[in-house]
């Protein structure tokens, strides 16, 4: 069994998350060494208890085998956590998924997303402005991220489409049970022009308990969310959470005030999440507003933040500087330098090298 081989079958056996994988991994050192232990040995690891160790014991390496074959079938690429191409911003937030069901293509540029959540039941105002915002976020160079639920995620997945943009999909079952059933010739779309992704074990129906742990990814793939219409008890607030948690901006539109369909989004701005009217209020967030006419020709240097933006600029030299010394030297939060050094390339004042080193632009 090789590594990869044995994080697809923990995935499997027991939905080990990074958190206890970590755990695991301190104790047996390989992935692969855990499927040699016995049930005795795997309870001594904080985190795993009977139930866990057992379904790790009795797992059947047949079972395995045909995940494998029917992935391949199916046209999908299962990435671990430990991999190069696993996705950047993903990586890093509490209980990442140890693998991904992967059908399309997670590029590198995808580290540029915004997540746009809502209502499944949304009123044609949601449906209207969900799509509006992704194909003008996704003409601006963003990925689009959402769920390929009913109503505002299928409508913001669409409109990044018609734009000609990337957009990612995550889904709350496995690949074998597309859901909702009317959006299969949408997935099929999306993995055109971005990619449909699965923690889930490829026989996994969409369970309701499913949707908020696929939540966790919509907002950890993102840099920031957009909750475009929410109710009271919208399952959009618990990504919303999980943005916050995991330390993304969170972004509200407006709704009527007497409207129930809007009771979520106008609390989540009560509450400090950033009132958006227009694509340019996050574009703005995010620092990637295009210069002023009498600024142009200028250095590009000239609009660099006094605060972290600068500092992070003055640690990247002529010399290649790794992604790990930056986190060491310019203490911030990971999901803030991820978002500058994003800006900065885009502003062509950096380049990133191979091994997601950095330096100036020449």
């Amino acid at each position: 069994m090789t590594s990869l081989e044995a994080l697809i079958a923990l995935n499997m056996a027991a939905s080990i998350g990074s958190s206890r994988l970590n755990k695991l991994l301190e104790y047996f050192c390989r992935p692969e060494d855990i499927f040699g232990a016995s049930a005795a040995e795997l309870i001594k690891v904080s985190g795993i208890g009977e139930n866990s160790a057992g379904r790790i014991c009795s797992f059947k390496k047949e079972d395995l085998v045909k995940e494998l074959r029917d992935a391949a079938k199916l046209g999908l690429k299962i990435i671990a956590l430990t991999a190069a191409d696993y996705p950047e911003n993903l990586k890093h937030i509490p209980g990442a998924p140890i693998v991904l069901y992967v059908k399309g293509e997670i590029r590198p540029e995808d580290k540029l997303a915004i997540g746009i959540v809502g209502s499944r039941q949304a009123s044609f105002y949601g449906l209207s402005a969900a799509e509006k915002f992704a194909s003008a976020l996704a003409a601006k160079g963003f990925t689009i991220v959402s769920g390929m639920a009913r109503g505002v995620d299928t409508a913001s997945h669409r409109g990044a489409l018609k734009a000609g943009g990337r957009t990612l999909a995550v889904m709350g079952s496995g690949f074998k049970h597309i859901y909702p059933d009317e959006n299969k010739e949408l997935a099929e779309e999306i993995s055109q022009a971005g990619a449909v992704i699965s923690e889930f074990p490829l026989n996994e129906q969409p369970l309701k308990e499913n949707f908020p742990r696929r939540n966790r990814i919509i907002s950890g793939l993102s840099l920031g969310l957009l909750v475009a219409e929410a109710a009271r008890n919208s399952g959009a607030l618990i990504t919303a959470d999980f943005a916050l948690e995991q330390g993304r901006e969170v972004f509200a539109l407006p709704g009527k005030i007497d409207s129930s369909s809007s009771f979520g989004t106008n609390n989540l701005i009560k509450q400090g999440a950033k009132l958006v009217t227009e694509v340019e209020d996050i574009l703005e967030e995010f620092d990637l507003m295009p210069p002023s006419p009498e600024k142009e020709g200028l250095n590009p240097e000239y609009n660099l933040k006094h605060g972290n933006e600068n500092r992070l600029y003055d640690l990247i030299t002529s010399e290649a500087v790794s992604l790990e010394e930056l986190i060491e030297k310019a203490n911030m939060d990971i999901p803030e330098i991820s978002a500058i050094l994003l800006n900065l390339q885009l502003r062509k004042l950096i380049r990133q090298l191979p091994g997601k080193q950095f330096v100036r632009s020449a």
